[in-house]
């Protein structure tokens, strides 16, 4: 796969991070998306945003996962999506329940550890429109989402569900909520803090019985930490004993072993707060079914290159690259022939491997 060559004004960590949120992007290619809700519990739907082919039956899917406090607006999710529909996938960009301004289509809250949600949207998408071919990637959050899932899959995942990809995966997340608190990341604890603030504060007014008391008489004030908030609000709404019994339960590493698909971990060495540390594990460096991407250079999920258009968002690159070589659909003789030649042709153009 094509090396990443960080923009020369961006080698910074914080300042890598940081562009990637604000840089001002535009997606002509992208077509509008089709608005669609999911059953994933019982009183319970999450919403995406779907691009479909002509014919989608005849082409693979890629379903995307954003981050903590994101939404299928979200920059990156945008950029990929648009990539892979050039490339010939249809596209899935799915909002985590309370995500997306969806806050009314569930009593619960969404955390670390509700893979289930993704599986369902995968199992809807295989039984009710039949496509042949599934692709599931996430970043930060929603890349542990797609690990999760994947390895609580394990062997027994559907046929059609071809292959994963993960960006930043926050895969041990006590590891995480740990670099959180460092004063270096004081930005970005300060952020994830005040929009998880203004999310519970959301909840409250649609589902007083549940959460009002969690938000009332100044509670919301003394919560400094993304932990804290996991301590007094995720942990207790959501069936968990407290933070540590949520990061143990959510975190995708404890399952890493069990992933029989082909997967694609990305992450840069200088992630603020997801630590380097943590893809050293075992359960990734023995899974042979896992292939791990590291850079030296990239932030947090960012990994903007030096080279200009498809290129300038590497990681997003990568991702159809990977899905494209990994798809039975797109290759000559399947389905559209002439389709998937030319989907095959525009990923090849400005994906190609060195």
């Amino acid at each position: 796969m094509k090396k990443f060559d960080p923009h020369p004004w961006l080698r910074n960590a914080h300042l890598m991070t940081i562009a990637g949120t604000f840089w001002r992007r535009k997606f002509p290619r992208l077509p509008a998306g089709v608005a669609r809700l999911f059953d994933v519990e019982k009183g319970t739907q999450t919403r995406a945003d779907c691009h479909w082919r002509k014919n989608p039956r005849e082409h693979p899917t890629l379903v995307l996962v954003h981050g903590l406090e994101g939404s299928s607006e979200s920059g990156y999710i945008l950029g990929t999506a648009e990539k892979a529909f050039v490339a010939g996938f249809n596209v899935v960009r799915l909002n985590q329940r309370n995500c997306g301004g969806t806050e009314h289509l569930t009593p619960h809250l969404y955390h670390s550890g509700r893979s289930d949600d993704v599986r369902a949207v995968v199992e809807e998408l295989i039984a009710r429109d039949n496509l042949p071919e599934i692709f599931a990637a996430g970043f930060s959050m929603g890349g542990n989402l797609v690990l999760k899932m994947a390895g609580e899959l394990a062997t027994a995942a559907p046929e059609q569900l071809r292959g994963f990809a993960a960006v930043a995966p926050s895969f041990v997340l006590a590891a995480c909520a740990d670099a959180l608190e460092q004063p270096r990341n004081f930005i970005y604890q300060t952020y994830f803090v005040r929009k998880l603030k203004q999310r519970i504060r959301r909840k409250a007014k649609l589902f007083p019985e549940r959460y009002a008391a969690k938000v009332g008489n100044g509670a919301l004030r003394a919560i400094g930490s993304v932990r804290e908030f996991d301590e007094r609000i995720t942990a207790p709404c959501s069936g968990f004993a407290g933070a540590e019994d949520y990061y143990a339960r959510a975190s995708a590493i404890k399952v890493l072993g069990a992933i029989a698909r082909p997967t694609l971990i990305m992450t840069a060495k200088d992630d603020p707060f997801v630590p380097y540390s943590t893809f050293e594990r075992r359960e990734v460096r023995e899974n042979p079914n896992l292939r791990l991407l590291s850079t030296e250079h990239g932030g947090h999920c960012s990994f903007i290159a030096r080279q200009s258009g498809d290129e300038r968002f590497w990681c997003e690159a990568r991702i159809v690259e990977f899905c494209a070589e990994h798809s039975r659909t797109m290759e000559p003789g399947a389905g559209n022939e002439k389709d998937a030649a030319r989907a095959k042709s525009r990923a090849g153009s400005s994906l190609r491997s060195e």
